[in-house]
């Protein structure tokens, strides 16, 4: 099976979002803030705390979602050249290939550890940080977003 593909920077942003909050640290960060943000407000309520305390928490909450929401993701795409080519892959059985102008690499199945499906993309780990996405509106019709759907669980497997 082969897809040829660019990509929609809105759709590479939320991927990345949806990259960066599926990461454990991020998660486990997120619901520290989140802990410390609500008792805060808590005690803030019962006069327990000062509104200097209340703030602090409100702000660093704020701060963690503008880095992840909007800086992070919006960084890694400015940065990255591969957004801004074109690529043709092949899905074959013993590998996939990826070809743009500048020619082409190839990576046997193994070499993936796992795949996650966004509302967009596949996104293709080649470990827990470095990955690739494969847009899927790229596929011609439904059957071959399925066939490859399939394939990626029998060749890599989910997380």
């Amino acid at each position: 099976m082969t897809v040829q593909f660019g990509y929609d920077k809105k759709q590479v942003i939320q991927a990345l979002r949806y990259h960066f909050l599926m990461r454990p640290e991020i998660k486990v960060l997120l619901v520290l803030i989140n802990v410390f943000a609500i008792t805060s407000a808590v005690l803030f309520y019962l006069k327990k705390i000062q509104a200097i305390s209340f703030l602090i928490f409100s702000f660093l909450w704020f701060m963690l979602m503008l880095v992840i929401w909007r800086i992070l993701p919006g960084s890694i795409y400015r940065r990255s050249l591969t957004f801004k080519d074109h690529f043709i892959m092949h899905f074959e059985e013993e590998n996939v290939v990826l070809e743009t102008e500048k020619g082409s690499k190839g990576w046997p199945w193994k070499k993936f550890s796992y795949f996650v499906e966004s509302p967009y993309f596949f996104h293709l780990y080649f470990d827990a940080r470095s990955f690739f996405l494969v847009p899927k509106d790229s596929f011609k019709s439904i059957t071959d977003l399925q066939n490859a759907r399939e394939m990626l669980r029998t060749k890599i497997g989910k997380k």
